[in-house]
């Protein structure tokens, strides 16, 4: 209250940050990253584990370590390392393909994604799963492999969203489970979660064809969307810039998932493929389920929208994601 410029001035930081890291990243021998898988996972996990130590919560998640004027999100940051982690144990092995392959990286990325789950961060468990997908589907698993898990996946969450809670033993959170419910009856006005999902629609179907502009988009200047810097951004620039802007937007983040598809394509090692293709996946499930929350075809699961929601360990994780991509470019050589 009464520093208009707080985030955008804050954001700025993230950006310089964050761009400084791109060209770290960009640098670096990717080589040199795959054999470092281990450490790197055990460096994500005890970040992890710092959270529950020395994290600061807020509104009843403790995902943040406190680096003075800047928190550091550690599962933010450990999308992209679990891509790399990945990457680099699939060249370990020579049995990619059998079930013992497939069950060993399950196994890996299972338990910082957990941690992550228990923080709580719903959204982010999520990603880690796709990123999990991708790295497998890239690899060369075979497809029977991925329908047994889609079959035992869907057993999971319904032991969690349905058979344990109504044991008495609930796995989500009030919150959670709330989101869950508003996804599917949003019009249920006892539920306090439809509420934000209501006000996000409102606020896209205000903005019209060409958008209220920043002085008329009264359900941001007013705050009756709620977290419209971060999760709901999407629903913010619908309103200022109307379904134009929006299509924009939209078409402006495909471009980034475009040439990522297209750099993994003609990446020059298995590795470089397997990396590209996961920050593909990574930013493409992020776009997806961010927008889709905001027009009510995805369950509110609190994921930022790539290169555009506010956050310094989101927009920095973005950016080092973009100097690995940068990187595979790179080590290939020529023209894409």
């Amino acid at each position: 209250p009464g520093n208009p410029d707080y985030y955008l001035t804050r954001q700025l930081i993230f950006l310089a940050v964050g761009l400084v890291v791109l060209v770290v990243v960009a640098s670096m021998d990717l080589d040199r990253i795959a054999g470092l898988a281990w450490p790197m996972l055990g460096g994500l996990l005890g970040a992890l584990a710092m959270v529950f130590v020395l994290g600061s919560s807020v509104k009843g998640s403790a995902r943040w370590i406190s680096l003075g004027p800047f928190n550091l999100q550690p599962s933010e940051v450990g999308k992209v390392v679990m891509i790399a982690v990945l990457a680099g144990l699939v060249l370990e092995r020579a049995d990619i393909g059998s079930w013992r392959a497939t069950l060993f990286l399950s196994g890996v990325i299972a338990v910082p994604a957990a941690v992550v789950f228990v923080q709580p961060d719903l959204g982010t468990s999520i990603v880690y799963g796709v990123v999990l997908l991708a790295v497998l589907l890239i690899a060369g698993t075979p497809w029977h492999h991925f329908a047994i898990g889609g079959v035992v996946l869907l057993g999971v969450v319904g032991l969690v969203v349905w058979v344990l809670p109504a044991a008495g033993l609930p796995i989500l959170k009030d919150y959670q489970a709330d989101r869950l419910t508003a996804f599917v009856n949003t019009d249920d006005s006892s539920n306090p979660a439809t509420f934000q999902l209501r006000q996000s629609k409102i606020a896209i179907g205000a903005g019209g064809a060409l958008g209220r502009g920043a002085e008329g988009a009264t359900q941001i200047k007013n705050d009756l969307l709620p977290e419209h810097h971060t999760d709901f951004i999407f629903a913010a620039v619908s309103e200022v810039f109307g379904f134009v802007g929006a299509a924009l937007l939209i078409g402006l983040i495909g471009v980034i998932i475009w040439r990522a598809l297209r750099i993994a394509a003609r990446a020059s090692t298995h590795f470089d493929q397997i990396v590209a293709g996961g920050i593909a996946a990574m930013l493409m499930m992020q776009t997806f389920i961010n927008i889709g929350m905001n027009v009510g075809l995805m369950p509110v699961t609190g994921i930022p929208l790539p290169f555009v929601s506010y956050g310094g360990s989101h927009t920095v994780t973005n950016l080092a994601a973009i100097g690995l991509l940068l990187a595979v470019h790179r080590r290939r050589g020529g023209l894409i």
